[in-house]
């Protein structure tokens, strides 16, 4: 009988096409109205592939969310992908050489959501469909932090034994992501007071002196033996020469790999004080995404997912890295969830981003034997 593998390296064409389709349609996350022309394109190849229709979850101001679901069995199974991409229309272009396939998001991650569509395919097409039911849920905003949808990923993803992330794999054929730290974002507001730089200064109260104080303070309290970081990526103050600033801001990115590490540090970016008498300061933010620990039932997922990948013939390997993905919210839900398992490739948010052409069948494979489960076709 036919293997999934088999059935995918047979149409490693028709896949790789079905990734250049989505890398052009080209879907910045604040961009509505191309990413709903990108979320038409995959209906169209969800349509095409998997015969079902989306279920679409209108936004008024990001791109609609799309929902596909496939299947009547009884192990149910959700597969997550985003569509959106950090790119702006036309930033860089889609370019095939060497091997790679270059192009707005083609790493992050819509090579990884078509392969994830042609797992379902192949299993279906070799017999291994009946004892499941797969919902795909496709969010538009998750490189915004998914701030419209959250709740909607966590309702549909609700009664799902085990969560699969299309997001890139680390780095080799064989790796998928088993923890990831949780992310949080902070803005610090710093009040001084304006006064003449020249004829007198003493009357003023410098935001930007202070704003150098609360950045000390802030990158004091990385703690990289458990994890943490504390980056202050935006630092903005003042306006003219030759007047004491009277305004700042700071932006602060916060990493954890835990929850009770996140609640220490966001008390600590809380309890910014100013250290010039007069000045103000006022932090606000939280922890957008929790982290994706390594759970029992996380690591018991990967655990079958190793057994299951054995039948292509090689050792599933899990490494932790510091970015987020919506994986982290289902984790925290307590469903078993395992991420990575997309496309392989360099340059994640860089203008090199792509992937490894000739690792699309394998990579896909690897989402059909996890979902056929250690036992094969038995689910």
């Amino acid at each position: 009988m036919q293997t999934a593998h088999d059935y995918l390296q047979q149409h490693a064409a028709l896949i790789l096409d079905d990734i250049k389709r989505l890398v052009q349609a080209q879907s910045p996350s604040l961009n509505k109205a191309a990413t709903d022309r990108c979320g038409q394109v995959l209906q169209a190849i969800v349509r095409e592939r998997l015969g079902v229709e989306a279920q679409v979850c209108p936004q008024e101001t990001l791109g609609d969310h799309l929902l596909f679901c496939v299947g009547e069995g009884p192990q149910i199974t959700s597969i997550l992908g985003h569509f959106d991409t950090v790119w702006e229309i036309d930033e860089i272009p889609m370019v095939e050489k060497d091997g790679k396939l270059y192009g707005p998001g083609v790493l992050d991650m819509k090579a990884g959501l078509i392969q994830a569509i042609w797992a379902v395919r192949a299993i279906a097409q070799t017999g291994g469909l009946a004892q499941h039911s797969i919902r795909i849920i496709c969010p538009s905003d998750e490189e915004l932090g998914s701030p419209s949808s959250r709740q909607w990923i966590e309702q549909h993803a609700a009664g799902s034994s085990r969560v699969l992330v299309a997001e890139p794999a680390v780095a080799q054929t064989n790796e998928a992501k088993i923890a990831r730290k949780g992310t949080g974002r902070f803005e610090v507001r710093i009040t001084g007071k304006a006064a003449h730089a020249g004829n007198n200064p003493e009357e003023g109260i410098s935001a930007i002196q202070e704003m150098a104080h609360q950045i000390l303070y802030l990158h004091g309290l990385n703690a990289p033996e458990v994890g943490t970081t504390v980056n202050v990526g935006v630092a903005k103050g003042g306006g003219k020469l030759n007047v004491v600033a009277d305004e700042a801001v700071l932006g602060v990115d916060l990493r954890v790999t835990n929850m009770a590490e996140a609640e220490r540090a966001v008390a600590a970016i809380r309890a910014c004080k100013p250290h010039l008498a007069g000045a103000a300061v006022e932090v606000t933010g939280d922890i957008g995404r929790p982290p994706m620990e390594q759970t029992p039932q996380n690591l018991a997922l990967f655990n079958q997912a190793r057994q299951a990948v054995k039948r292509l013939g090689f050792h599933l390997e899990g490494k932790a890295v510091g970015g987020g993905s919506d994986g982290n919210f289902t984790s925290a839900m307590g469903i078993a969830t395992l991420d990575g398992l997309g496309a392989t490739g360099v340059g994640i948010h860089a203008r090199h981003e792509h992937i490894i052409v000739k690792d699309i069948p394998l990579r896909t494979a690897i989402i059909a034997e996890i979902l056929l489960g250690e036992n094969g076709r038995e689910g």
